[in-house]
């Protein structure tokens, strides 16, 4: 059965198939949530995004998405995306960050993942505004549903968990 749902929860304790982490085009780690998760995994998860980088010469620009394992993670993949600066994106703001949640989903089904753990894609340091970026996510997550995968928000205050929750149930009422 589908689940769209938000937590109030630390996403490096998540147990589910992956992971998204909200990385930063080095994938390198960094701060916020991509710093935690990149602590949680260990070091082979670095040593899984430096190998990206040779693969393919970029590692991930605004919008999409790549793989690795998860290391030490519960989950069996981590999936690196990297949402737009608010500001800096400006009117393609929107589009990249629906982008980012539709790449992540569409790699996670080709990976066979049932089940997945998104955090608050841009809403960190990255500036998006909080109530567009919880309806953009959800929106972009509707049609995966159809694919009866379970989809889980795990957000780490209550401001941001409020707004998410609130989206999720504005939009389970549009289905009644």
């Amino acid at each position: 059965m589908a689940t769209l749902k938000a937590l109030l929860a630390n996403i490096t304790q998540a147990e589910v198939d992956v992971i998204v982490n909200a990385a930063n085009p080095r994938l390198l780690g960094g701060g916020g949530v991509d710093g935690a998760i990149h602590q949680a995994a260990g070091p082979t998860l670095l040593d899984a995004c430096m190998k990206i980088a040779e693969k393919d010469g970029v590692r991930c620009p605004t919008g999409e998405a790549r793989i690795t394992g998860a290391g030490r993670l519960a989950a069996k993949y981590v999936i690196h995306t990297v949402g737009p600066v608010f500001k800096r994106e400006g009117a393609a703001a929107a589009a990249l960050l629906e982008s980012a949640y539709t790449n992540s989903l569409a790699l996670a089904l080709e990976h066979g993942c049932r089940s997945i753990a998104f955090p608050a894609i841009s809403c960190g340091i990255y500036g998006y505004p909080l109530e567009e970026a919880a309806q953009i996510a959800v929106k972009a997550c509707q049609p995966y549903l159809a694919e009866d995968i379970s989809i889980f928000f795990y957000l780490f205050n209550q401001e941001i968990y409020s707004i998410f929750k609130e989206e999720i149930e504005k939009y389970q009422h549009k289905g009644e």
